[in-house]
């Protein structure tokens, strides 16, 4: 999953591991007198602009549904990018043994083992830890990462001990989750295509991400091969469907966004090449870049215009966490501008881009106090404007008015997948039970929006159909799931 812009005031609303939690403390503050009355029509306007009726959602999730088909008719066919994932053996329960999982996203990278017991035992025990990447790393050369990554792993992998049993004579596999834009082609092997989230690593572009791990490895004296090359969607699904056999699709809510589900290969025109086993692949949708109907304001508009890839990523940048706070940041800057809602104190810090995190405007929403009380905490710490009751009723509404409009989008963005499945499928989806896994601290941690999410699913399907698609969140699934993708790639029998 991409994520376009990573301005360094903000701070992670990514899968589970988010900041700015728990809300900040309650403090009492000094109030001004509010200009409210000429808010409300900002705040009108904004309803109106930003309305999810059926209609709207009927659209978006009949556009996700042909944008889907466009993608997997040619690449290139739609702005769903629908990327092919090679993975045609998800786990069943029966994998047994030792496999190890990497984790590379950002500025941290992930170790994790697990040694799994079949059928019986499953999981019998797992162990992880996460590596800071030195930041002179992060501009270095090819080599000199992979080489970090190696000796991180190496020394991981010397602590074996207990409940972990690598037979003898055997090689270690690992399922390498790997969230930077790659051109996959096969489950073990994919070409970088270009460095992303502040990374200029010289040397790896046009190259094989898996070889240079491999090649680094194979310098550290490990005994480990990558078995297989996911991202973080993928691993999701599979660490999901490890548990459940109804698991379909996965989703990422978290500071980005993206989806993925189980596609059969007589569906994917696109595809050349000799047809998998199983007859059914993973197709990575890269959604975030669906942009077909959305309702839109003039906020959106504006953030867009001033981002570093204008015109591309729409949908992430109306229902993601990295975009949410700084939406509520630009109306509440309007309000304060054109219509003094915090009276005459200068907005100063409310002008700073990205100030106002998703976490803050979450923590706003659950203020269940009398006089508001952490909303008016946040307004003064974060943004460093004084509010009396009203105005803070008023910024409660705008928070509510954008995680509703994320909540119910993202909802019409997992029916029109579903749709698109049950409409191949002839039926074979909506008539049984289907679960949908999430995962992502947006989605988590912000009971709103996930309302919204399941309040959209439901209206679209209506009550009797929608009793059959489960929505689960699997948090931190995607770790477990590289390495459970390992295990069913496995070059022994298991």
């Amino acid at each position: 999953m991409s994520v376009a812009v990573t301005p360094p005031a903000l701070r992670s609303f990514h899968s589970g591991r988010s900041a700015g939690w728990p809300p900040r403390p309650r403090v009492v503050m000094s109030v001004r007198s509010s200009n409210t009355v000429s808010a409300a029509p900002i705040l009108i306007k904004l309803q109106r602009d930003c309305a999810t009726p059926l209609p709207v959602l009927r659209h978006v999730a009949d556009a996700m549904a042909a944008d889907m088909r466009a993608g997997l008719e040619v690449d290139g066919g739609s702005d769903l990018k629908m990327i092919l994932s090679y993975v045609d053996a998800l786990p069943t329960g029966n994998e047994k043994g030792l496999f190890y999982a990497l984790d590379l996203g950002g500025t941290n990278f992930r170790v994790l083992r697990v040694q799994l017991g079949g059928k019986d035992e499953r999981v019998v025990e797992t162990e992880f830890e996460q590596v800071s990447i030195p930041q002179e790393l992060m501009f270095g050369t090819s080599e000199e990462l992979f080489d970090f990554i190696a000796s991180g792993l190496e020394k991981f992998a010397q602590k074996e001990a207990g409940n972990f049993c690598l037979p003898k004579g055997r090689t270690r596999e690992l399922g390498f989750t790997f969230s930077f834009p790659v051109k996959q082609t096969s489950i073990d092997s994919g070409i970088l295509i270009k460095w992303t989230k502040g990374f200029a690593v010289s040397g790896t572009a046009g190259k094989d991400v898996v070889a240079c791990l491999n090649e680094a490895m194979k310098r550290q004296g490990l005994n480990m091969r990558v078995s297989a090359l996911v991202n973080d969607t993928v691993g999701t699904l599979a660490g999901a469907r490890y548990w459940d056999d109804d698991v379909m699709v996965a989703v990422i809510l978290g500071t980005g966004t993206n989806a993925c589900y189980v596609e059969r290969i007589d569906a994917i025109p696109k595809l050349h090449g000799p047809n998998s086993k199983s007859g059914r692949t993973i197709v990575n949708t890269e959604w975030g870049a669906f942009s077909n109907g959305l309702p839109l304001t003039e906020f959106d508009i504006e953030m867009d215009a001033e981002s570093i890839n204008p015109g591309e990523q729409i949908f992430e940048k109306t229902i993601s966490g990295m975009y949410l706070g700084e939406i509520v940041r630009r109306v509440l800057l309007k309000m304060a501008e054109d219509a003094r809602l915090f009276g005459d104190c200068d907005p100063e810090k409310l002008r700073m881009p990205f100030s106002l995190r998703t976490p803050d405007i979450c923590a706003m929403q659950q203020d269940s106090s009398k006089d508001f009380e952490v909303v008016g905490s946040i307004l003064h710490d974060v943004t460093g404007v004084s509010s009396d009751l009203i105005a803070r009723k008023i910024v409660v509404d705008v928070c509510d008015t954008i995680a509703k409009r994320g909540g119910r989008l993202a909802g019409a963005g997992i029916v029109g997948i579903l749709q698109k499945m049950e409409d191949d499928s002839r039926g074979l989806v909506f008539g049984k039970r289907t679960v949908v896994a999430m995962d992502g601290g947006l989605y988590e941690h912000y009971p709103q929006y996930r309302s919204y999410l399941q309040d959209a699913v439901t209206e679209l399907l209506g009550p009797e159909i929608s009793k059959n698609i489960v929505i689960e969140h699997s948090k931190d699934g995607s770790g477990i799931g590289a390495a459970l993708l390992a295990a069913t790639n496995s070059m022994y029998q298991h």
